[in-house]
């Protein structure tokens, strides 16, 4: 099994996971006419192909106790069920956001739910799993949550003056917010405790949990959206392959660093791994104002609330990981 062994990589790892969890949304906004109920699916079908490719390949080599498989009949079943109900509880999370979203607005919804996922994850991973400083990891999540505020800040100073915000979408906000945090203590547990899932086995579970909770939840949503009109599968089978594939493309950028931060964190500790992986608002930001010109024009506000963003970001990053010391 490929672990990292020194800091410097396993903080590449985290940055890439960051990179990932901030780009994949960009294989959405490739796609016409296509709900996002419909989207869902070809994405969580890839975050799971993905995640056991990756077990089977680089979760797999050496061929020891360690590996995939072996970890898999090795661990305890309960470790399997907490990584499962990871999966089910990020999906929840994931489909809540969207939802606020589109209610209230990037400028709303990322700040509320992400600076409460942040806040969330942190502190229960460090519960779970305390290690590193306590001290620069507080400060580094600090840092993270103000880049929070201010990438909400940035696209609230770029939105049209006088849009309502319903209290509707802000409990939405809050509700996502808090499961978004509470995913990844899930996984710190199943891969902590007794016979423990490996970082590769804990994301395998963690991506079917979510695949097969579609079932439920986004089946759910589709006949109960929270924004727009319900919708069938025949939209799905109507949808061209073109928007499929971005589906899959979607899930696999997800997927690829779900899984470095599960092996990251299981060098650095979860608590850190998730806290620079919270990074991804930052990396949305960049490929809103380089790929989607999203702040063409924007004003000098929007630009000062970016650059006091990046420089929050930065900061954050270099605190959590000297929190590993």
């Amino acid at each position: 099994m490929f672990t990292p062994h020194s800091l410097n990589l396993a903080l590449m790892m985290m940055i890439t996971s960051a990179v990932c969890w901030g780009s994949w949304a960009n294989t959405y906004k490739g796609v016409k006419n296509y709900r996002f109920e419909l989207f869902y699916w070809d994405y969580a079908v890839g975050i799971f192909l993905i995640s056991l490719v990756l077990a089977l390949t680089m979760g797999s080599s050496g061929h020891d106790s360690s590996s995939f498989l072996n970890n898999v009949s090795s661990a305890d079943t309960s470790n399997i069920i907490y990584a499962l109900i990871g999966g089910v509880v990020f999906n929840l999370a994931n489909l809540l956001l969207v939802a606020a979203i589109d209610m209230a607005g990037l400028a709303v919804a990322f700040p509320i739910s992400i600076g409460i996922a942040l806040v969330v994850g942190v502190v229960l991973n460090y519960i779970q799993q305390p290690k590193g400083s306590a001290l620069f990891l507080a400060l580094g999540v600090l840092c993270a949550f103000v880049a929070v505020v201010l990438d909400g800040k940035a696209y609230g100073a770029m939105a049209q003056a006088g849009r309502s915000v319903s209290k509707k979408s802000v409990i939405t906000c809050i509700v996502s917010g808090v499961l978004m945090g509470l995913w990844s203590p899930l996984m710190t547990h199943a891969t902590t405790r007794g016979n423990s899932l490996g970082p590769y086995s804990a994301a395998v579970f963690l991506t079917l949990g979510a695949l097969l909770s579609c079932f439920i939840w986004n089946i759910y949503f589709m006949k109960n959206p929270l924004v727009g009109e319900p919708v069938n599968f025949s939209g799905f089978f109507r949808a061209p392959a073109s928007a499929h594939m971005l589906g899959l493309l979607g899930g696999v950028i997800w997927g690829t660093g779900t899984v470095f931060y599960s092996v990251a964190g299981s060098f650095t500790g979860f608590a850190i791994s998730y806290a620079i992986g919270q990074s991804a608002p930052m990396v949305a930001a960049l490929w809103g104002i380089f790929a989607w010109k999203e702040f063409k024009g924007a004003g000098s506000s929007a630009k000062m609330y970016l650059t006091l963003m990046f420089i929050f970001y930065a900061l954050a990053i270099a605190l959590v990981a000297h929190a590993n010391g």
